[in-house]
């Protein structure tokens, strides 16, 4: 990297003069004398702060110790993003590398902001080695050059990135927040004392989907599994069939349809959405049309309750299991047992949760451009710089 091409000030340092590698290994976790086991399932992308962690006494096997104020950065599928500073001493797992910022170079501050630009994540990957689950070696990480600013910079670019990242975090509980607020809601009311029935009492059709091969080209768009999203149909990756008039008219879907996937992984299978889409669709053959009785079953109030924790329980339980997929029969989607308040009160709850998914929305939007402001104002003075 060419001098001529830093700002005033701007020094290239390789990467292992800019942080050293703690190499401190436990192998019995059990008896390192910590009470946090941080995994690379508690690192969120994208995210400096860690939120969640294990017990040592839940693992196995060799683990890195870590102290507070240390980088734990996911060097296994770097592209995952996952890179944390820690708020207390514990242990790590070996996929991950513990960094400790040389303060000479580089404030401890800084570092992960740093490390969390487009530039150093981009090189991470371009340096990760294996096809399956490609991982970066510290000996390639540590030659690596980068330009920095000098101690001064860093400091005013911490300053504004830290009040990003303190209104993020505002913006990340208010979001929870609301999350948990709805399940209080739904929790609140399916524990009241409402008759609990059969959902084939309040059901007065359903429907297997067409079993015919979709493309990208065809007379009809076809909804898939694909096409359920938080309680909705939705239009993502449409395929499309030819069908004759009598069939379509027999899988053609209104307003007010409820699809529900019966067949696919645990996590997936009784995935449900209400059809308001405009324009003509017809459905797959591994979905399944419910036709509610509405004068005592709302098709939304039905979708949130088989969304549900609630409603899930009660679908698994219906469900044929085999290794890793679950299926729901028509026949027994029937049997599923719901709470039924009246309608107004059914309306009413979705009107309450309705109002506190859009806060939410607007919180996740808030989120999204303020992440999107952090990575800006880091690309903005990296400009002319060799990069940050």
């Amino acid at each position: 990297m060419a001098d001529k091409k830093l700002k005033p000030g701007w020094k290239v340092w390789r990467f292992d003069q800019i942080a050293t590698n703690v190499n401190v290994r436990i192998d019995n976790p059990s008896e390192s004398g910590m009470d946090h086991y941080v995994g690379l399932e508690h690192l969120d992308p994208d995210s400096l702060r860690i939120r969640r962690w294990g017990s040592p006494d839940d693992v196995e096997a060799t683990k890195l110790v870590f102290k507070k104020g240390d980088i734990i950065f996911g060097r296994r599928r770097a592209y995952q993003r996952k890179l944390g500073v820690a708020e207390f001493d514990g242990i790590c797992s070996a996929h991950a590398m513990v960094l400790r910022a040389k303060p000479d170079a580089v404030l401890p501050e800084f570092l992960p902001f740093f490390m969390h630009s487009d530039l150093f994540m981009n090189r991470a990957v371009e340096i990760s080695v294996g096809s399956l689950s490609p991982t970066i070696n510290w000996k390639t990480l540590a030659v690596q050059e980068f330009a920095l600013p000098p101690l001064e910079e860093q400091q005013r670019l911490v300053d504004v990135l830290q009040a990003i990242e303190h209104t993020k975090e505002a913006h990340h509980n208010i979001r929870q927040g609301a999350d948990q607020l709805v399940r209080s809601m739904l929790s609140e009311l399916l524990n009241g004392d409402w008759p609990v029935v059969e959902l084939g009492s309040v059901v007065h059709e359903t429907q297997y989907g067409l079993s015919i091969n979709a493309g990208p080209d065809g007379q009809y768009p076809m909804l898939r599994m694909m096409n359920i999203e938080n309680g909705l149909c939705v239009e993502n990756d449409i395929k499309y069939v030819n069908l004759t008039e009598k069939d379509f008219e027999a899988y053609r879907l209104v307003h007010g349809d409820v699809l529900f996937n019966r067949t696919n992984s645990y996590e997936l299978v009784g995935r449900t959405g209400v059809y308001e889409l405009e324009g003509d669709h017809v459905f797959a053959s591994y979905l399944v049309r419910i036709k509610t009785n509405k004068e005592k079953l709302e098709p939304k109030f039905l979708t949130l309750y088989l969304n549900s924790d609630f409603g899930r329980r009660q679908v698994l339980a219906y469900a044929t299991k085999a290794v890793s997929q679950a299926n729901v029969n028509a026949s027994n989607l029937l049997r599923v047992r719901l709470p039924l308040p009246p309608l107004e009160m059914q309306q009413k709850v979705l009107d309450d949760i309705a109002r506190a998914k859009s806060a939410e929305d607007a919180v996740v939007a808030r989120y999204s451009l303020l992440d999107g402001m952090k990575k800006r104002f880091l690309t903005g003075n990296a400009e002319g710089a060799g990069g940050i």
